[in-house]
Formats: C-alpha cells, structure tokens, sequence
C-alpha cells in the first residue's frame, strides 16, 4: 500500500500475466474465525469428537494419535490396563494376545528368529492402521514386532537410568529399586516386558530360550545408545539387569502358584469335613 504526497491512499492492484489486473486478497478477522469441533486424542479411548465428515478417515479407537505405532510415545498411544494393573499400549496387549494363543511361548527361538523381513513390513503397516492381523501370522514375525516397538521406543526404554548405577545392580533388589526411578509410564511398560519375558522363560524346556537367552535378544532394544561399542558394552549390563528381573519374576509366579495351590487344597479339605 502507496501513500500519496495528498495524503490518499492508493491501493496496489497487482499485473498478472495477459495485462489482467487481480484485486488484493482479502484477509478476515481474527474474529471471524468458527469453531468447528473440539478433537482430543484420549489414551485409552482414541479420538475423541471427531467431525461426521472425518470420521471415515480417522477412526475413533486409532491406535495412536500419530500415524505410526512405532516411534512414538506411550503418552501418544491408546493404552489399556493388563492383569497387573499396568497401562500398556492397546496394541502391545493386542500383539501380546495373539502371539500366545498361536503358542508362540513354545516356538523355540522365539524372539531370537527373525521372520521374512517382507511379511513383518506388511504387519507392521496392518498394526499402522490399527488392524490386527489374520490368525495365523507367523509368531516370530509378532516376537520380532514386539522387540522392533521398544527399539523405536522414543529416549529408550532404560536410556533414563544412569548406564553406572545399572552396572553396579548385583541383586533382584538392587534392580527392583533402581526401576522405582523411572517415570511411571516406563515403569508400567517395564514390568509388563518383564511379565513377558517371563512367561517365554518359563517355557524354556520347548522354545530353548531362558531367562538369559530372553534377556539377551531384548537387551539391545531397550537403549538407544549413540555408538556401537558403547551400545554394545552397556547391552551386556541390560542384560544382567534384566536376567535378574526375570528370574525375579519368576520366583514370584511359583510363589502365587503355590500358594493359590495350597489355599484350594485347604479349601477341598474343609469341604470335606
């Protein structure tokens, strides 16, 4: 816009090509502006208020507020609760379900075989859109899938604890207490990974995979280290920490077994007198 000597404005009307003249764009006011609708993106409900005409593209329980399960946050995720009480993305639970109803804990070299890269790239983009895939996938594409979630894992999954104070954890105990530092969430997805871990061990005399053998294919995804040789060497100390949360975890299942065993026997015996 052009002042004249006059004190007139004079307003510039732009050339376009032909000699034609187009008139300014017209800029509204921040007033004008309409509220159309109100999206929030709920963890454990999906998209919530989603326009009529949106919703054939966005569907309400998308599995996360991104366009990708993987690589994202837990905060950014649809989670739901598991038998422990943890709140653990919906479609780790999903994958969870399904890798142990097609037997998968007793595959043997579950988690350490790895599936055809072009099968488990298909799943992957089936999990993107929130679908679960068909029974009958190969188990170790859904163990590889699992491991690939906590690898992509944005900070990683233990990268928030001191790589010395890992180190130095000589006992369950030690490691126990080290996890109470993690943020809640992490704390949450650690045990149920831990859970999982325990569940493949427990079936090692079928799959060959101990608590050891489990701690260390998982190990490497769980840091997000800069450099080989110190993602390597500090892989080695995940391991340990996590061989003795394992065999932990186990320990405290045989405990529940046994107990619950030995309260339905007293139970039996009352009834019978």
């Amino acid at each position: 816009m052009d002042v004249s000597g006059g004190g007139e404005e004079v307003e510039e009307v732009e050339a376009v090509d032909g000699g034609e003249q187009q008139p300014p764009m017209e800029i509204g006011w921040p007033t004008d502006v309409r509220h159309v609708a109100h999206v929030t993106f709920d963890r454990f409900h999906g998209f919530q208020g989603l326009p009529v005409e949106l919703q054939p593209e966005v569907t309400g329980n998308a599995p996360s507020a991104s366009k990708t399960v993987f690589g994202v946050s837990t905060e950014s995720m649809q989670c739901s609760y598991d038998a422990r009480g943890n709140s653990v993305p919906t479609i780790l639970l999903l994958m969870q379900r399904r890798l142990y109803d097609q037997g998968g804990l007793k595959a043997e070299g579950i988690f350490r075989i790895a599936a055809d890269d072009a099968q488990e790239q298909a799943v992957r983009e089936q999990l993107n859109s929130g679908v679960l895939p068909e029974a009958g996938v190969d188990v170790h594409c859904l163990a590889g899938l699992i491991k690939a979630w906590f690898r992509e894992l944005p900070g990683g999954m233990l990268d928030s604890l001191p790589a010395a104070e890992v180190t130095r954890c000589q006992s369950a105990d030690d490691c126990a207490r080290l996890c109470g530092r993690l943020p809640a969430a992490k704390a949450a997805l650690l045990d149920w990974a831990v859970q999982l871990m325990a569940d493949v061990a427990r079936e090692e005399r079928s799959n060959k995979m101990g608590s050891r053998n489990v701690a260390m294919v998982f190990a490497p995804n769980m840091t997000q280290a800069m450099d080989p040789f110190t993602a390597l060497k500090h892989a080695v100390h995940v391991m340990n920490f996590l061989t003795m949360l394992i065999d932990r975890a186990l320990n405290d299942q045989n405990h529940d077994a046994t107990t619950s065993s030995s309260v339905a026997m007293r139970h039996h015996q009352t009834c019978n007198n």
